[in-house]
């Protein structure tokens, strides 16, 4: 269990990282950062620990992430002097812990269905919230295309959430409490 809060923490620095970068191929630097593409493997980080630890371990994990994350993203990756990069990490802390606890609710609430039943629709609603929340605070009213941006992230989350289902099947018995 030890790696999981620690997986949660690389994941959140390198998407607050990677965020600040516009897919510059095929016309999708409008609407496509970096980040898209790591962040939702959060969400396989939480599912894993509520499957196999149960609800208030996985609520330790974001916590512990979250620290871990925020933390490091002031650290290593904010610029003080630039607003819109400690606007990025307050969006980031914010999004984190309402999807991330919001993911835990919705997964517990379904772990009785079919394996991939909680997985995918706690991720789903789980990336819509995250997405507003964090492109709503880190980038309204700077001039930056957020809310073409956040419909990019978005496609990309649940289509990552959708891909994030293979490595959740295959990795449920690696995390199973003792």
């Amino acid at each position: 269990m030890p790696l999981l809060p620690v997986l949660m923490g690389v994941i959140v620095l390198s998407s607050n990282y990677l965020v600040q970068f516009p897919v510059n191929y095929y016309n999708l630097e409008n609407i496509l950062t970096y980040g898209a593409f790591t962040y939702p493997i959060a969400f396989l980080i939480t599912d894993l620990a509520n499957r196999s630890y149960g609800k208030i371990v996985a609520r330790k994990i974001v916590y512990i992430g979250f620290v871990l994350g925020v933390a490091s993203t002031l650290f290593f990756s904010t610029n003080f002097s630039d607003l819109i990069s400690i606007r990025i990490a307050i969006g980031s802390g914010t999004a984190f812990i309402a999807a991330q606890l919001l993911d835990v609710k919705i997964f517990d609430h379904l772990r009785m269905e079919k394996w991939f039943v909680a997985p995918l629709v706690s991720s789903f609603i789980s990336s819509i919230v995250d997405t507003f929340l964090f492109f709503s605070i880190s980038f309204y009213g700077t001039g930056v295309p957020w809310i073409t941006l956040s419909f990019g992230d978005l496609v990309v989350k649940i289509l990552v959430a959708l891909i994030m289902l293979i490595p959740f099947r295959i990795l449920l018995n690696t995390f199973k409490a003792a």
